[in-house]
């Protein structure tokens, strides 16, 4: 919902600070005092182009500044978190254009592009009555008003899934068959996994043969420390080390009495001894175990030769070998029911076709029946707003399913005659922007506002009527209100009385600059204006009291 709209700088809008709440609100000033250019300013928010002309006369620039609330518009907070421009659950929007004509917007204070800004304030912000502006004229919009209306969830949620499958199936084929012939791969990933597989490539395997390399290239001073050390430490070579500590122990021994502290030293003694003992036994086994064996050696080169070549031809790590071993198999596993899986993909192909066919017709068969209901509650009331004999139509166009398609087996196209005797005509074609306006009006009521967009404003919806259709639109458009915010630009008392809040645009001119300035009017000043509005420049006391019925009468 759009919660404030702030113009500095903005055509003949000095400064304009504007708040708004739920429900109908009205904007209402006489001929030329640019009541409309609220309106202009919301497009140029919503992504517009502008040009230095919406810049007010000896400014450098303008600036227009929008807060929306995103309380119901889960789709815009989520666009927001995507594109990482979120901020609480609010969004501001701010557009600057210079008098040079280039222009600059921002989302939270952050800049984006004029298409993301586009993007972003369709999803909040749906305008009637200027073509440029109009949501309702596209083809995709219509299809999704029309989806709301007939409340096809579980058929779209069908269609979706049936072409999610089908798809898949059709890219898996695709995958397949550019492939081609894939024998001259298969005998080549077969040598390779032939090779592979000849040796043992498990890393733990690797590691020890790696071990065992470096103990036999070692061997001789391996051999040579081994033995000096168990010469040293076992007495071949001088005294023995195990026997010197118990002798040290023994002389400590005899005076520990004395002092009470070489217990301790004692005991460190004797685990040394422990120490050094198991030490010689273990020296003792490494010796027995190493042996020089030049044949041995040569064989544990050749292995890790072959390995480190296979390593190379494939650019991985020796450690990795055998994962690569394995990934060879599994695409030659792969390769090998490439055939088979190629031709049962055309059976299930087709079974995926039927599918979605079946669950298009039924999407086609719910948007039909929702159609005609739509079609004639919104003829109906375009009768009833001053367009008698117009009539609402909604053509359905098939589409070739040749591909997937997760809108289902047709597009839509609302179809308007604005007159009786008129053929119908795309909406989009309609020339009269204050036809369009109650034609759009005609189909969001009857709709009740189910479209997704929870601001909807309305320009001059109310051109070329008056008197009791005027009063018919009004409460039209608050009835739109109950269930959307609504904004409506207007010159008729009938449709202004409607509104749940009512601003008045004003112009005067100040030292021959002509200045438009924005009020919102309390329950005495909306009376005054409506009075303005039904009886010109002069207020009489019948105007006065025909605006107090006015809004007597909504109560």
């Amino acid at each position: 919902m759009l919660a404030h709209l702030s113009l500095k700088h903005f055509a003949v809008v000095s400064a304009a600070e504007l708040s708004f709440g739920p429900g109908l609100t009205v904007i209402s000033g006489e001929t030329g005092a640019g009541k409309s250019l609220l309106v202009d300013a919301l497009g140029l928010i919503c992504g517009l182009r502008a040009d230095s002309g919406v810049v007010r006369h000896g400014a450098d620039r303008a600036e227009l500044v929008a807060d929306f609330v995103l309380d119901d518009v889960p789709s815009a907070r989520d666009w927001l978190r995507e594109n990482e421009l979120d901020e609480d659950e609010s969004c501001q929007v701010r557009r600057v254009i210079r008098a040079d004509g280039g222009s600059k917007a921002w989302v939270n204070g952050r800049p984006v592009t004029l298409s993301q800004l586009g993007e972003l304030t369709a999803q909040l912000v749906e305008i009637h009555g200027q073509h440029e502006h109009q949501a309702l004229l596209s083809r995709p919009s219509q299809l999704a008003l029309l989806d709301a209306f007939g409340r096809t969830e579980t058929e779209r949620g069908a269609v979706g899934t049936a072409t999610a499958h089908w798809s898949a199936l059709l890219r898996e084929r695709d995958e397949l068959s550019a492939q081609g012939d894939v024998s001259d791969r298969i005998a080549w990933l077969e040598h390779q996994h032939a090779e592979l597989d000849r040796e043992t490539l498990e890393p733990e395997a690797i590691a020890k043969l790696q071990g065992d390399h470096r103990r036999q290239a070692h061997a001789a001073g391996l051999i040579a420390a081994c033995e000096s050390a168990f010469a040293r430490l076992g007495g071949d070579e001088g005294p023995s080390l195990s026997r010197s500590l118990q002798q040290v122990r023994g002389e400590l021994q005899r005076v520990a009495e004395h002092e009470s502290r070489l217990d301790e030293v004692d005991a460190m003694l004797d685990n040394a001894a422990i120490q050094v003992d198991e030490a010689l036994a273990l020296l003792d086994r490494v010796r027995s175990d190493l042996d020089l064996d030049p044949a041995a050696f040569e064989t544990i080169e050749r292995q890790l030769g072959r390995l480190h070549e296979l390593a190379r031809k494939h650019r991985v790590p020796p450690e990795q070998l055998a994962a690569q071993r394995d990934a060879i198999a599994e695409e030659l596993d792969t390769l090998r029911g490439a055939g088979e899986r190629l031709s049962g993909l055309d059976a299930e192909i087709a079974v995926a076709h039927a599918a979605w066919r079946q669950a298009a017709d039924a999407l086609g068969l719910a948007r039909r029946e929702a159609g005609v209901r739509l079609a004639a509650s919104t003829t109906a009331l375009i009768a009833e707003l001053g367009m008698g004999g117009g009539r609402f139509d909604i053509a359905f166009e098939p589409i070739e399913a040749d591909r997937p398609d997760p809108q289902g087996g047709e597009r839509v196209e609302f179809l308007v005659a604005a007159n009786p005797g008129q053929p119908a005509r795309a909406l989009r074609k309609v020339a009269s922007g204050g036809e369009l306006s109650r034609i759009s009006l005609a189909i969001e009521v009857a709709a009740l506002g189910l479209d997704a967009v929870p601001t909807m404003v309305f320009d001059e919806v109310d051109s070329g009527i008056g008197g009791a259709v005027a009063e018919i639109v009004g409460q039209k458009l608050r009835a739109l209100g109950a269930s959307r915010q609504v904004l409506c630009v207007t010159h008729l008392p009938q449709v202004a009385a409607q509104g749940h809040a009512h601003y008045r645009v004003s112009k005067a001119a100040s030292e021959g600059v002509t200045q438009s300035a924005v009020q919102s009017l309390n329950a005495k000043q909306r009376e005054e204006e409506l009075a303005r509005m039904l009886g010109g420049v002069e207020l009489t006391r019948e105007a006065r009291a025909a605006a107090k019925r006015l809004l007597a009468d909504v109560g």
